[in-house]
């Protein structure tokens, strides 16, 4: 991805700090090095989505993109239609895991909603995303083990210039119990465009209890 200075308003003129953040594995290693789009996909707790976070809001703090677009399927919606509220109240559930990553970058805790309110920030779900041309960003395409290849190809096609997009998700547990993602993985390997990271149980930093649990998990699955 080719970085230019864009001379936009970003984090620093609304007193917000960037947190430094290292990587705590190798993998983790791997994808802070790259400046590819990026396919992150291994097991939970792995920090695909908390890295991915962090790199956008390090290209939006250099002034070389103006924003970050999060993306998620439509599908968990049919989950919230008893929920009160607006349809854009009920997506705003889905938001939360994207708030407690800012407000651990930026050390605030109304990071997110200052940075939405600019527009530096803005959410997403793949209802919306048809007919639209997404520049200057980092798009992070999360969970993206549930989407339907419909879904993946109507994403990657809005791609415009000075684009970065990192999709983030298990693909060995799809809601969908499908076999797209498989065809679309193909796709993105025959591209120059992509580095691939798989995060394994090595890499799991949520906690021990987390990295336990997992493996046990996996220990159970191989004996079935």
């Amino acid at each position: 991805m080719k970085k230019r200075q864009r001379g936009q308003q970003h984090v620093q003129n609304l007193n917000l700090k960037l947190q430094k953040i290292s990587p705590l594995t190798e993998n983790q290693r791997v994808a802070f090095e790259s400046d590819s789009n990026l396919v992150l996909h291994g097991l939970a707790g792995t920090g695909k989505t908390f890295i991915s976070s962090y790199l956008a809001y390090y290209e939006i703090e250099k002034n070389y993109l103006d924003s970050l677009i999060i993306i998620r399927s439509a599908v968990p919606t049919r989950d919230i239609g008893f929920l009160p509220g607006t349809d854009k109240e009920k997506s705003a559930v889905y938001e939360e895991p994207y708030k407690d990553i800012a407000t651990h970058l930026f050390d605030r805790g109304d990071a997110y909603e200052i940075m939405k309110q600019k527009g530096i920030v803005q959410f997403m779900t793949t209802s919306f995303i048809r007919g639209i041309t997404l520049r200057n960003a980092c798009i992070i395409v999360d969970e993206c083990q549930n989407m339907s290849f419909h879904e993946l190809d109507s994403i990657i096609t809005r791609v415009g210039e000075n684009c970065r997009i990192i999709f983030c998700g298990d693909f060995r547990q799809s809601d969908l119990k499908r076999n797209e993602l498989l065809g679309w993985l193909k796709i993105l390997q025959r591209m120059e465009e992509f580095d691939f990271i798989e995060f394994g149980v090595d890499d799991i930093v949520r906690s021990d209890f987390v990295k336990k649990y997992i493996i046990a998990k996996m220990e159970v699955e191989d004996e079935r």
